[in-house]
């Protein structure tokens, strides 16, 4: 760093180019600042980065205005020569609650992101971006994939993990405390929380609470961006491109949160055709046809699953879900089944196409289509490493 570039003075006030957040014991080579805790009290900057007057704090801007108790407090004043530190800029979002929040263009530089977090997952070595930094895991309902991803990606940026496995039944939620308590309770002891809740609107009530940044892991039937985040990066990769392309939902269509998130962000490129194949228990809502309709994305419904196979570029299977059914295990065995992608249906598929599937899967997809190339569902879970590791560095060092 030149030295005109940064000032210090007798008070402690600090003169750089741009103004940033920064807590104690926090290093990142992503910021331009370091604070440390000291020997004698803990060193925190309060920020005003790329916030005008009138506009709203970041959580963390709030956390550290509110959080000045027994601290040292730092002025960060904008000086001249700002073009050397492009990097460590504010992630544009606090939270990663639904799919509506992601734009094409911030998709495309997080999938940017994710692509440098493959090279770093192949150094054996790992990365210390992350060091510092503590991420809890509360997950209310099962999950192997997106818990186990998330916790690798958080470990291979060289952070650490609070987790909690089944929070329904075996955290205080079981005695009755509220989701808000819950939250205002575990901030205190991460940086971050990632969480997986049985009820839709979940994670927007734990974002509202919470100070810290809050990633939705799947709310009930509601949504999981971060699935669609990682099934959209992988057709980009699969296919070669997301402009033009034909995808076709297969299965439990009203409950399937990943297929929800998905329509929403197939939305954002042109000229996409959506395909909902599904037994009629499980159509697709309202609500995502309305949308797509508004976007003037073209969908079509249809019974004929080897018919609308032979069309597309994506297959996307999902399993019936048996645990959203309730009593109704009727319309669940009615739906069960009705829907097989097997050899019979590759087949007909183009030779470019694929088929995915959020896992975990059940009979909806045959074990001797796994050694099919166009299989893609197993490098899709993969996938999830990536894009998890990136939306973990965003949302705590930024860009």
């Amino acid at each position: 760093m030149a030295a005109s570039s940064l000032l210090f003075s007798s008070q402690g006030i600090m003169s750089f180019h741009k103004t940033t957040t920064c807590y104690k014991d926090f290093t990142s080579s992503y910021l331009d600042v370091v604070c440390k805790q000291s020997d004698h009290s803990n060193f925190m900057c309060s920020t005003r980065s790329r916030l005008l007057p009138n506009e709203t704090l970041s959580k963390r801007e709030q956390a550290a205005k509110f959080s000045q108790k027994n601290d040292f407090l730092c002025r960060a004043l904008k000086v001249e020569n700002s073009s050397s530190f492009s990097t460590g800029k504010k992630f544009q979002l606090d939270d990663v609650i639904e799919a509506q929040q992601f734009d094409r263009d911030i998709l495309s530089a997080i999938f940017e992101v994710a692509r440098g977090m493959e090279k770093i997952e192949k150094n054996s070595l790992g990365s210390q971006i992350l060091k510092g930094y503590l991420m809890a895991t509360l997950f209310y309902e099962p999950s192997t994939r997106t818990r186990l991803s998330f916790e690798s990606a958080m470990k291979r940026l060289g952070g650490e993990v609070l987790t909690t496995e089944n929070a329904r039944e075996f955290s205080s939620a079981a005695k009755g405390e509220t989701l808000e308590d819950s939250i205002r309770t575990v901030e205190g002891y991460s940086d971050i929380i990632v969480m997986r809740h049985f009820e839709s609107g979940a994670a927007k009530r734990a974002a509202a609470t919470a100070a810290i940044p809050i990633i939705n892991a799947g709310d009930g039937p509601g949504q999981h961006p971060t699935q669609a985040l990682l099934d959209v990066y992988t057709i980009e990769r699969e296919i070669g491109k997301l402009d033009g392309i034909r995808v076709a939902l297969v299965g439990d269509l009203a409950n399937g949160r990943t297929v929800r998130s998905l329509a929403y962000l197939l939305a954002r490129y042109n000229d996409v055709k959506i395909y909902f194949v599904s037994p009629d228990a499980v159509k697709m809502k309202d609500d995502i046809k309305d949308y797509l309709t508004s976007k003037e994305v073209e969908w079509e419904e249809s019974a004929d699953l080897m018919e609308v196979a032979s069309k597309c570029d994506v297959l996307y299977q999902t399993r019936i879900q048996r645990e959203r059914f309730g009593e109704r295990i009727d319309l669940y065995e009615e739906a069960r089944g009705k829907y097989i992608v097997d050899h019979h249906v590759l087949d007909v598929m183009q030779k470019h196409a694929v088929v995915m599937h959020p896992l975990p899967r059940l009979d909806e997809i045959t074990v001797d289509v796994d050694g099919d190339p166009r299989a893609a569902y197993f490098r899709q879970a993969k996938n999830g490493l990536y894009i998890r590791m990136a939306l973990l560095k965003l949302l705590l060092v930024g860009w």
